[in-house]
């Protein structure tokens, strides 16, 4: 199930349209996206949220695992494990060195399709590290994605349903009365699955 949500993870990664012919992945407008995610002979659902003004994702992880919520103004995460009670903070530096990868990326503007009820545009994109295809909205909302990346395998992802709505601020704070645990030695850094997941 690691490698199912790290399938789904790259859309953490923002990604500024830098030139004439590039996507906006990073939501220009509060919306929360639900997505199939497969990878690795795994399946799962989980919803993602985006605070488009201040820079925030949280992403509901699926079977009661908790959340994630990763703040790119302040370049750091971390992860509620809601069942023990426990937080995880989760250095981001990896996975910045991973954006900026994709940030150099070679793109290719595909045609439009229509996914849960959104328009959205086909790129294909190849990297040093990471190679896919996504369709993404004109305002930065990602809706399919499918590739591979060094390191992580192979993943898909699709979106089943999508709401803009404005989310509440405390849907992205840490919570209150958990004890917050170190990161495990020997565990990746990065958010898990950030480290070039494919998108």
């Amino acid at each position: 199930m690691r490698k199912t949500i790290a399938a789904a993870l790259i859309a953490a990664l923002p990604v500024a349209a830098q030139a004439q012919d590039r996507p906006q992945i990073f939501p220009t407008r509060d919306v929360a996206v639900t997505y199939r995610v497969a990878g690795q002979g795994q399946a799962a659902e989980m919803t993602m949220l985006w605070s488009a003004a201040q820079r925030l994702m949280r992403m509901n992880m699926p079977q009661g695992m908790g959340y994630m919520v990763a703040d790119h103004q302040a370049q750091r995460g971390f992860m509620v494990m809601e069942q023990m009670r426990m937080i995880m903070d989760v250095p981001m530096a990896q996975a910045a060195g991973f954006q900026r990868d994709f940030e150099n990326a070679r793109f290719t503007r595909g045609g439009q399709e229509k996914i849960a009820g959104q328009d959205c545009t086909v790129w294909r994109y190849q990297s040093a590290t990471q190679t896919g295809e996504a369709c993404i909205t004109s305002d930065g909302v990602m809706l399919r994605g499918s590739g591979s990346a060094q390191g992580a395998g192979a993943g898909r992802m699709e979106a089943v349903r999508v709401v803009y709505t404005q989310h509440d601020a405390g849907l992205f704070r840490r919570p209150q009365g958990y004890q917050t645990m170190q990161m495990p030695q020997g565990m990746p850094q990065g958010i898990p699955g950030m480290q070039g997941t494919p998108r």
